[in-house]
């Protein structure tokens, strides 16, 4: 029987058959390979998002799918299934209050410490498609604009290669753009088309990597900014703990970290992060008074 006939045969009123048993083990290999906990409320989603996958591969149910994904003929394709069940929800200037707090209140002394010769580090973690990173980098620009003269970079990461793939570009549709004052927008893009490019002076400040959180972090130097919003919300309270942990190992003492405005950091890690504003928290080596 061909696929698209297996399909049609299928009396589950659905496209694919999804058993109780293969969503199961979909959300045990989502959670062991990036750390997201979902669960079986979230099956229409898993299916929605996953039947695509399965038309594209040519088959007719998930058990089949899961034999391939498991496979080693099949690891592309599980960075595809990785891809499908991310959600990657992001916007120019974001939750603006973070941005604001960064403008005013951490990147005067970063851009003191440039002045005086000393290096920056910023990590965008969960950067999805770069318009986090590179808000970050027109505020940058816009009080220091020989930042790429100096020994200043923005580290923006995320677990999904698609992403990746447009935030390297820096080329989005201008819809994309439309939230952004038709100044800003002038000032760091140009036309290309249909479509808009972040201009070199911004895109040359960031380097965009895929990094899996719950994987290695090659990482050398510590941070004195991070933003990693929106991203903890879909792992379990003890990954989140252990997390937070490993954020305060990567931070120089006084950073700023930024999260997201349903998050809050929890775990041994907590008396090092004093709370500064709305989601908005300086690491503090030794600890914070409370």
């Amino acid at each position: 029987m061909s696929a698209l006939a297996a399909r049609r045969s299928n009396d589950s009123g659905r496209e694919f058959d999804l058993s109780a048993a293969a969503l199961s083990e979909i959300i045990g290999l989502v959670r062991s390979d990036t750390g997201i906990h979902l669960t079986d409320a979230k099956g229409e989603l898993i299916y929605s998002r996953l039947a695509k996958r399965l038309r594209v591969c040519g088959l007719a149910d998930f058990g089949s799918y899961l034999a391939l994904i498991k496979s080693k003929p099949g690891i592309a394709e599980r960075e595809e299934m990785v891809s499908a069940i991310t959600t990657n929800v992001t916007n120019f200037n974001r939750e603006p209050h973070h941005f604001e707090h960064f403008r005013q209140t951490a990147l005067p002394d970063l851009v003191s410490k440039l002045r005086q010769g000393k290096s920056v580090r910023i990590w965008s973690a969960g950067c999805s498609d770069g318009r986090e990173p590179f808000t970050l980098a027109f505020a940058i620009l816009d009080a220091f604009p020989d930042a790429a003269k100096s020994d200043f970079r923005i580290l923006a990461t995320d677990i999904d290669k698609k992403s990746l793939a447009t935030a390297s570009s820096g080329i989005y549709s201008s819809d994309k753009i439309r939230h952004l004052p038709d100044a800003v927008a002038k000032k760091w893009f140009d036309n290309s088309g249909d479509e808009l490019r972040v201009k070199d002076t911004a895109r040359q400040l960031i380097r965009f990597n895929r990094l899996n959180l719950m994987g290695d972090w090659p990482m050398r130097r510590k941070f004195d900014a991070m933003f990693c919003r929106n991203v903890l919300i879909y792992f379990e309270n003890d990954v989140q703990s252990k997390l937070f942990s490993r954020f305060a190992d990567g931070l120089n003492d006084q950073a700023y970290m930024y999260i997201g405005h349903s998050e809050r950091v929890i775990g041994p890690a907590e008396q090092l992060f004093k709370p500064v504003g709305i989601t908005t928290y300086q690491f503090h080596a030794n600890g914070h008074a409370t």
